[in-house]
């Protein structure tokens, strides 16, 4: 009977430690895509983009609540128009955090505005923000992001906030 049991507590014992393993090891090679994905990303190198993005990427921004990204395609773009504004962008991963299929992260996102930026023209002043947010990662590819940044951050570092008060044109 007691070599039943430990034979027992043994197989059980093995076969977490192999989940355990599996899962730490998926969950390493899932930080690893981000960290590609952000480098591909943060370089604008469009062509390796769907190497680690799904074609059907979902994207979710309250910061960007009219913006929605439902492909790479959608993605590429979105990419594009924001180094037009921020051509020196450059991506500093801070943080990753993996659990099953999410990895968590926070980073930091910096450069020179010296294109248009949506309603507001070049600066020629330099920001840092930190964002963050969850990747979910499917088939090896990241299919959905829930992103999040300070806006006000952002513009305020931009000179673009708080806006200029309008000169009164009233004649007295």
């Amino acid at each position: 009977m007691k070599t039943k049991l430990l034979y027992l507590c043994t197989v059980l014992l093995i076969g977490t430690i192999s989940c355990s393993d599996s899962k730490d090891d998926l969950e390493q090679k899932n930080k690893e895509i981000v960290v590609k994905a952000f480098e591909v990303v943060g370089n604008g190198n469009f062509e390796e983009m769907g190497n680690y993005i799904s074609q059907d990427y979902k994207r979710h921004c309250q910061a960007t609540p009219d913006l929605k990204i439902e492909s790479l395609d959608a993605f590429k773009e979105f990419i594009r128009m924001d180094r037009q504004s921020i051509p020196d962008q450059k991506l500093d991963v801070k943080m990753l955090i993996a659990e099953d299929d999410l990895v968590a992260f926070w980073a930091t996102y910096s450069g020179t505005q010296t294109g248009q930026m949506g309603p507001f023209p070049p600066s020629g002043k330099t920001a840092e923000l930190d964002f963050a947010g969850v990747h979910r990662i499917e088939d090896g590819k990241i299919a959905e992001t829930w992103v999040t940044w300070d806006n006000m951050a952002i513009l305020t570092q931009l000179g673009h906030f708080p806006p200029p008060i309008p000169e009164n044109t009233n004649s007295e």
